[in-house]
Formats: structure tokens, sequence, C-alpha cells
């Protein structure tokens, strides 16, 4: 069964669909029969895997416009008549917020809350998936992991822009779509916090993966900032069939309890430094070397980023299939491929989808998904 089955032939409405994450998303949701349209700026990077992949065959409707330009997006969520809108725009790099922290309030706050006003907009029964970051939270200095009911926060402009997304939305579903009337507008509006996505054709500044390819085709020491940090790695394919899970709980068994916030991370212990996931990844690629360029005058990050996933684990058919290992051994495969073999970004893609599946079938047989729904 393909990931996101539930939503064929339904109306999907994805923003930030030119980007990595949401590149990946399209071609599952494709895959699964639904009709997408796609809202999204230009392609953030060059190379991009929305261009290798040709991603922009897969919807059938792409406006190339801003999430801020209030009247556009409405317009185009009225036109597509969404029965699911799953929002993914953001300014998302962490360094570049340090840089244009104004603008990254300003697309991950104004540009969240534009989302949700069009919704509003609608008049008509939808499900509302944002998506966030697991570094919305107020840091835990002991290193434990978050889990949904922990205070949002965030010390640098990037967490703190997707802490305040949150309070966006809990302001939204309160004033607007509140669950106790869900039955009166029919809209469930759920938040999701990931953590650190990897995977093929991800070329944003500034990502360890991004660096570490670049490096080892130049054949130069891969520069890593910060070797002693921890943080959440899972394959991008992780997060985004938990949110299709979500959308698929939420179209099948419409109800208050899909409307809260939900962490998709990866399985307990599976939570790695950034110098073994530099290590793992040159040794599946199979030379290389790595040099700790840390510069303490650097704008300081949060040490250890760890979620809490008993919810998501015990509420939805969901539950990782990856460990970081091979996570990251299939990134490195897939980037190797790619750049010495005449292979498209998108059969590389397929093949992974493909991979994913038969993990998550031999995890949830058909019974036990139609069963959760």
């Amino acid at each position: 069964m393909a990931i996101g089955e539930g939503l064929r032939g339904k109306r999907v409405f994805v923003t930030g669909h030119t980007g990595f994450k949401g590149s990946w998303l399209v071609m599952l949701l494709h895959r699964a029969g639904a009709h997408v349209t796609g809202y999204s700026l230009k392609p953030p990077t060059n190379p991009s895997l929305f261009e290798a992949a040709k991603v922009r065959d897969l919807v059938e409707s792409h406006h190339e416009a801003d999430i801020r330009d209030t009247a556009r997006l409405t317009a185009a969520v009225k036109a597509s008549q969404p029965d699911v809108v799953m929002h993914l725009a953001a300014q998302p790099l962490v360094r570049l917020s340090h840089r244009d922290p104004l603008e990254t309030f300003s697309t991950n706050v104004v540009g969240t809350a534009s989302v949700l006003d069009a919704v509003r907009g609608l008049n008509s029964p939808c499900g509302v998936i944002v998506v966030t970051s697991d570094k919305c939270y107020e840091p835990h200095d002991d290193g434990r992991p978050h889990d949904e009911s922990d205070p949002m926060g965030g010390r640098d402009p990037y967490s703190a822009s997707k802490g305040a997304a949150e309070l966006v939305a809990a302001a939204y579903r309160r004033s607007y779509f509140p669950s106790e009337r869900l039955t009166a507008h029919g809209v469930q509006l759920a938040t999701v916090r990931a953590g650190n996505v990897i995977g093929g054709g991800d070329w944003a500044e500034d990502r360890i993966v991004t660096d570490i390819v670049r490096h080892l085709v130049a054949g130069r020491p891969v520069p890593v900032r910060n070797p002693a940090a921890i943080r959440p790695w899972q394959h991008v394919l992780e997060p985004l069939s938990g949110y299709l899970a979500l959308a698929e709980g939420m179209l099948a068994e419409p109800s208050p309890r899909w409307c809260t916030g939900w962490n998709f991370g990866p399985a307990a212990g599976g939570d790695i430094t950034v110098r073994e996931l530099a290590e793992i990844f040159i040794k599946a690629w199979g030379s290389g070397s790595w040099e700790d360029v840390h510069d303490p005058r650097a704008p300081i990050e949060t040490h250890a980023l760890r979620l809490a996933i008993d919810k998501a684990i015990a509420d939805l058919p969901w539950r990782p299939q990856l460990d970081a290992h091979e996570a990251i051994r299939r990134t490195a495969a897939w980037f190797s491929t790619f750049t010495t073999a005449p292979t498209s970004a998108r059969s590389l893609c397929e093949a992974d989808i493909e991979a994913y599946e038969s993990l998550s079938k031999a995890c949830f047989p058909s019974d036990t998904i139609e069963a959760a729904g």
C-alpha cells in the first residue's frame, strides 16, 4: 500500500512544494493518487530537487508566489477547494535567521497566519497540518526529550519564529476552529514537529549533508561546525509518512483528537552527534575525512535536541522504520549514485519510497491501517 493511500482522489494544497521536503511530499502524494496544488516561491537552491526530479510535472496547479501575498494565496486556496492543506513554506535555516531575523519572523510567523486566514475564508471542512520544527520548544538544559505538552520557546530567531508559529496556530484553533465545535466548522488544525531531516536532493545552504557531499565530491575535508551537537536525525520519509498518516486520520474519522501538536522524530536512542553523522556518511561514501571548524564566536545553538514520539506511535499507524545509521547510509547512496551515474533524481527518490513502503507494509499490514483509520 502506498504511503498516504487514504488521500487517493483528495485535493491537497501544499505550500513550500518547491523545497526539499515539499518535493518529497509531492512525490508521495502523487504516488498515492492525490490531486495536488502547489504554492511556493521559486526553488530555493541550485541545483534543487524540485527541478532535478521534475516535480512540477506532478502537481495539477502550480503557483509561484509568496505566502504573505494574502490576496493571491486566498484566491489560490479557494480555487483549489482543498480537502487537506499542508503548510511547509518557511525560512528553514538557523544561520540565515541570525543574518536576517526580520525576514525569518515575517515568513514563519506572518506567513503561517496568512495560510490559516486563507483557510478561515474557505468556510468549509478541511484538514490543516502546519509544519513547524523540533526547535519550537523552550530548550531543556538537561537534554531530555521534548513531548507535545512542553512550552514553546526558542533562543535564536529561527527557533523563536517556529515557537511563535505554533502560538499562531493555537490562537486560530481556539478562536476560529475550536475542537469542541468541530461539527460546526469542520476544520481540523494540527501542528507537526519533526527532527533534523536528511535525504537525497537536499542542497540547502548550511546543511550538514550538503556540506558533506560538496566537499567529498571536491576531494576536500568536510568542515564540521558543531561536532558534539546532538540532533534527532531522520530520513525525510519518516516525518512525511507521519504527516500523511495524520491527514488520513482526519479524513477517515474527523475528531478533536487530531487537533493538537504532534512530534515525529527518530526512535529512542536514535539521536547522534554531528561528528557521528559525518563519520557514518564518509564511511558509506567510501572515502574522505572531516575537520573540526568550530568557531566559539559563532551564534550559540542548542547542544542537544530530542523528541518524545510516544503519542504518534500510540495514536497513528506510524513508527520510525529507519535508524539514524540507515538513514545516513541511504542518503549517502542517493548522492553517490546521482553524482557518479546517469540516474534521474526522480527514479532515485521512487526507489527509496518503494523500499520504505515495503518496511511500512511489514510493520503495518493493511488491516491494521484500516482499523487505525
